[in-house]
């Protein structure tokens, strides 16, 4: 049952209601703290999708710990070997900034390492050995974040 809840978006939503209940407790906000926070969570949500109609136009898996039938390296695949999980964290980022959550802002790197332990560390580890030197290629030329 565990193993069935545990994909990315229901880690957002923990790390979302977490740093919203954390932030209300203790508000802050500065000078434009909400369009900021709205440009990070648009640009969190473009991404996302972006990243996701890739996969779908090539009809490789989207869902963690899927076997990929293609791995993409062009698009937005050329910023971040992972940009829905890049998504992911903007939108988190987004979102704290503009509820003037910025006490919450130091569960960014802690939500990063979530996603990291759980999900892109078995990803690469994957598609090394699917894609072997042609995988490790793209490695060393695109960054897992940015």
């Amino acid at each position: 049952m565990a193993r069935e809840i545990d994909f990315p978006p229901v880690w957002l939503a923990v790390f979302v209601v977490l740093g919203g209940l954390i932030g209300r407790l203790w508000p802050i906000t500065f000078p434009y703290s909400s369009e900021i926070g709205a440009g990070l969570l648009v640009l969190g949500l473009l991404l996302m999708v972006l990243a996701a109609l890739q996969m779908l136009m090539v009809r490789t898996a989207i869902m963690p710990r899927q076997e990929a039938s293609t791995l993409i390296t062009g698009g937005v695949f050329r910023l971040s070997r992972n940009p829905i999980y890049l998504g992911d964290v903007l939108f988190l980022t987004g979102l704290l900034v503009n509820w003037g959550a910025l006490i919450s802002l130091p569960l960014v790197p802690v939500f990063m390492m979530v996603l990291y332990h759980r999900f892109i560390a078995e990803e690469e580890e994957r598609l090394t050995r699917d894609y072997g030197e042609i995988y490790t290629g793209y490695q060393s030329t695109t960054r897992r974040w940015i």
